[in-house]
């Protein structure tokens, strides 16, 4: 989508503020034995009261809210009454949804107290990715950069990134151009970017895994049970001299 008015920009950031919201809400609301499925319906209900619809539900009829995925899980987890979450566990949630026609796509990685300091360094390692990424988006900025600074980061301190995973574009729809944003430096990828595009930056940052396979469910993407591996997710709107971030909560 390339924002072009004005009413276009307050759509987006009014389901960025939702989205944003609930993840924070959902990850709030985690205790440990609860369920996948207990903690979507939490998110379910809180969309559902801001007026807001599921975006993997709405486009690919996904048997979840949102996406939840643990531990070894790495994106596209469906929530389900048979995976309870524990202390120590990592967990990722991916919220995106739509309100009034614009869809917005927040995601994050927690973990369930008490953590492990290796996890929290991953988990603090992914952010800097995400923050580098976000800092070199403007317009006429070559989308491979993107992945370049998410690699840089990456790599530089010990880890690796999932491929076969990558950032996009949102706004009218839950996957739109620019399709499929690397999280490596692709010098093939002669692509700019353009005033008024609105993308996702979601870095995958893995301990070792570098491609994530399909479970037979069709959805969730798993990498090998050595590996933990975490996401962080902003939905942005591509200014001339930065990148807008719609996906903010409201402080708690």
């Amino acid at each position: 989508m390339i924002v072009k008015t004005e009413a276009d920009l307050e759509g987006l950031k009014k389901i960025g503020k939702v989205v944003a919201n609930c993840l924070q809400y959902m990850a709030r609301s985690i205790e440990p034995g609860m369920t996948t499925k207990e903690l979507d319906e939490l998110g379910g209900k809180f969309l559902e009261k801001h007026g807001a619809r599921s975006g993997p539900m709405l486009t690919y009829n996904f048997p979840g809210y949102n996406c939840i995925s643990l531990n070894h899980e790495v994106a596209h987890g469906v929530p389900s009454s048979q995976k309870q979450i524990l202390r120590g566990d990592l967990i990722n949630i991916d919220v995106s949804a739509e309100l009034d026609g614009y869809y917005a796509d927040n995601g994050g990685s927690f973990i369930i107290p008490p953590g492990k300091a290796a996890d929290q360094r991953l988990l603090d390692v992914t952010k800097q990715a995400l923050e580098a990424a976000i800092s070199i988006v403007k317009a006429d900025a070559y989308i491979n950069m993107i992945g370049y600074q998410i690699e840089k980061v990456a790599t530089e301190n010990g880890y690796t990134v999932i491929e076969n995973l990558g950032s996009h574009g949102v706004g009218r729809g839950l996957h739109e151009e620019p399709k499929f944003i690397a999280a490596y430096y692709d010098k093939r990828d002669k692509r700019k970017l353009k005033e008024g595009h609105v993308i996702t930056i979601e870095p995958f940052v893995s301990t070792g895994a570098r491609v994530v396979d399909e479970e037979p469910d069709h959805w969730t993407l798993v990498a090998g049970r050595e590996h933990r591996t975490a996401q962080f997710e902003h939905t942005m709107v591509v200014l001339k001299d930065r990148a807008l971030i719609v996906t903010i909560p409201d402080p708690v």
